[in-house]
């Protein structure tokens, strides 16, 4: 192996090996704040940050073009497989926060509306999850480790 050849794997590895603690970090960032938020939605309204994203993402919805979500566009907009999806949706109609209905046009379609209750929850809950989102990434900018990644989350935050 040449001198070349040895500078050029360890500068591979280097990287490899700074990518993976990235890697590591961004889980670990997500992970601290998921756990906050889900503790915070659980013990003031009974709700799971899943259940909070999938009304959330569902109340978004509108009778326009494209304006309805079939439960594939559901389950990749709360990053669940499909049959995780299904399941949560169906917990969250037996407790009357969303209803099913089949689609005019393609009566193979199915879709998911937040009911009148399901609103209602979606936003008494939504400062919880505002305060408790703002929390965890308080206590995350704390961690040298954590905190260039909460600088990028609050700038993603900024811009859109």
């Amino acid at each position: 192996m040449t001198q070349r050849t040895r500078e050029t794997a360890t500068t591979q590895e280097a990287a490899a090996g700074g990518l993976a603690q990235g890697w590591c970090a961004l889980s670990s960032l997500h992970g601290r704040i998921e756990s906050h938020i889900e503790r915070a939605l659980q013990a003031g309204h009974d709700l799971s940050v899943r259940e909070f994203s999938v009304l959330n993402v569902l109340s978004q919805q509108h009778d326009g073009p494209g304006g309805h979500l079939r439960m594939h566009q559901v389950a990749d907009s709360v990053v669940l497989s499909q049959s995780a999806t299904t399941r949560l949706v169906t917990r969250l109609e037996e407790r009357g926060l969303l209803a099913r209905y089949l689609c005019a046009d393609d009566r193979r379609g199915i879709y998911t509306n937040v009911t009148p209750d399901g609103l209602r929850l979606l936003e008494e809950a939504r400062p919880t999850h505002d305060t408790a989102l703002r929390e965890a990434l308080g206590d995350a900018a704390q961690r040298p480790e954590l905190a260039p990644l909460v600088t990028a989350v609050e700038a993603l935050g900024t811009s859109a």
